[in-house]
């Protein structure tokens, strides 16, 4: 009883210890240090912090495993160490069964909750929006990004595009971010974006996002999620590319919806609708771009 009552009053002030050091933990530090998230706790998008969640939660099972193993090796090292005038091996124990059972049952635990929380948060990050206010199509191409804004029209007709270029270096290595590929989205809006690629496998990856998926050609992936705080973001190619890889770089700008659409009007009014692959083609058999006319030997 004694003994009983000793551990609850040693549990106790850990227990408030721990809640006080929590308590003082910014947002940055309560989700792990990932980027995405403000002082003010706001993430990035709808899904964000489920991706932290899934991650600090992780994180702490695995340190609590960690702790445990590694008080079970500083006690075998100091409960079985070699006394004064021994001599020769220890007392070789060969089975165990509680022990066996535990180290076998507790992994078998931890990989299974692992693997459920896991597929679950995939579900939920993978279900696409059956009617998304904002749908767009990003193309992955050596080494640039191109980005169609499709309309309500099933032809595309009314699509609005632009066409990126890779990364731009000085001297020094700075990137001009003007010359970027930028993507605008518009905040508090359903989106979802359609991810294919013009020739070699891509990895589309909002960096503040904390999500990315590959692009392939022949194969359209998609990703739906609400952004929820205005700024601007860096995005990036994840998948080894090519040699300009590095260079595979975007910006994401989110804004207010009068914002995007005074954007879309502005891409309209430059001339730049309809299907952008079909501009693509006819840009790319210009005379001079170094591509083949359709008929050339």
């Amino acid at each position: 009883m004694h003994s009983k009552r000793r551990l609850r009053w040693a549990v106790l002030p850990i227990g408030i210890a721990t809640a006080a050091v929590l308590a003082g933990c910014t947002p940055t530090e309560l989700n792990g240090f990932l980027p995405g998230f403000t002082e003010d706790g706001v993430p990035a998008t709808d899904k964000t912090e489920m991706v932290s969640g899934l991650w600090v939660n992780s994180w702490i099972v695995l340190l609590a495993v960690g702790v445990v193993t590694w008080g079970l090796m500083l006690w075998a090292m100091v409960a079985y160490r070699r006394r004064k005038g021994q001599t020769g091996l220890p007392v070789q124990l060969r089975y165990n069964m509680p022990i066996e059972i535990f180290y076998t049952i507790v992994p078998l635990i931890l990989v299974v909750g692992f693997f459920a929380f896991t597929a679950r948060d995939q579900a939920i990050l993978e279900t696409r929006y059956d009617d998304p206010d904002v749908s767009i199509t990003a193309i992955g191409k050596q080494w640039a990004w191109d980005f169609q804004y499709n309309g309500d029209q099933e032809d595309g007709s009314d699509a609005v595009w632009t066409m990126g270029i890779q990364a731009q270096p000085d001297a020094q290595g700075n990137i001009d971010q003007e010359q970027l590929p930028t993507l605008y989205l518009p905040v508090d809006k359903t989106v979802e974006i359609k991810l294919n690629s013009r020739d070699v496998i891509h990895s589309f990856w909002i960096i503040d996002f904390l999500y990315k998926k590959d692009m392939y050609i022949g194969k359209d992936n998609y990703w739906s999620f609400t952004p929820t705080r205005e700024g601007e973001y860096a995005g990036k190619c994840a998948e080894l590319c090519g040699e300009y890889h590095s260079m595979m770089l975007f910006n994401v700008k989110v804004v207010s919806e009068a914002e995007y659409e005074d954007y879309l009007a502005s891409l309209e009014a430059a001339g730049q609708t309809g299907n952008i692959n079909e501009a693509y083609d006819r840009l790319q058999n210009l005379p001079g771009t170094g591509a083949s006319s359709e008929g050339d030997e």
